[in-house]
């Protein structure tokens, strides 16, 4: 006999914000979210400040999963090159799935604009985490000028998320060329 243990009101909120707001935007509402999770408001206000500080926990929860699913491993002993184009390709497959919108952390970004939110500090933290993972390949890899190498490969990052979460391109054979255009440019090996 199997017995399903069922998630908290703590977990379900969580998992119905990370849910909704990665489908529908940052600006869901508190009954939307409530209801999705089969939590009351009450509840939901005992366990998390504000909608504010629930949206921020979702992020942070997610925020390694996404980093895992995204970047090699640190020990994979593959060459700076290669590890910075496993993202881009992580990305490109992400892409091709029918649920894909994009970045969760630049979506958040742009629609909440203020950078004291508490789910804005967390995007902007994680994207910066992913700069500095450029940085440090690029670094690592000879590249010239390994932070102007690292804010090109954000933006090429950011902008393809952006477009393959309006479906306005497909990225298949897209972004790791430019990519790899990028890093021969850069002198990276």
């Amino acid at each position: 006999m199997t017995i399903e243990v069922k998630a908290s009101p703590r977990e379900r909120l969580l998992e119905a914000t990370a849910s909704l707001t990665y489908r529908g935007g940052a600006h869901i509402g508190v009954e939307a979210l409530c209801k999705a999770a089969g939590v009351s408001k009450k509840s939901m206000y005992q366990l998390f400040d504000s909608k504010d500080e629930l949206l921020a926990a979702s992020l942070e929860r997610s925020s390694s999963a996404y980093v895992a699913a995204l970047l090699p491993a640190a020990d994979d002993g593959r060459p700076p090159r290669e590890r910075i184009l496993h993202a881009f390709e992580q990305v490109e497959v992400q892409a091709g799935a029918a649920e894909f919108h994009g970045c969760q952390y630049l979506a958040v970004q742009i629609e909440l604009k203020d950078r004291s939110h508490p789910g804005s500090r967390v995007a902007h933290r994680v994207k910066e985490d992913l700069t500095a993972f450029f940085r440090a390949e690029a670094a690592k890899g000879g590249a010239g000028d390994p932070d102007l190498l690292a804010r090109q490969l954000s933006l090429v990052f950011d902008g393809a998320n952006a477009r393959a979460g309006i479906r306005a391109d497909n990225l298949a054979g897209l972004v790791c060329p430019t990519v790899a255009t990028l890093l021969d440019t850069a002198g990276l090996r």
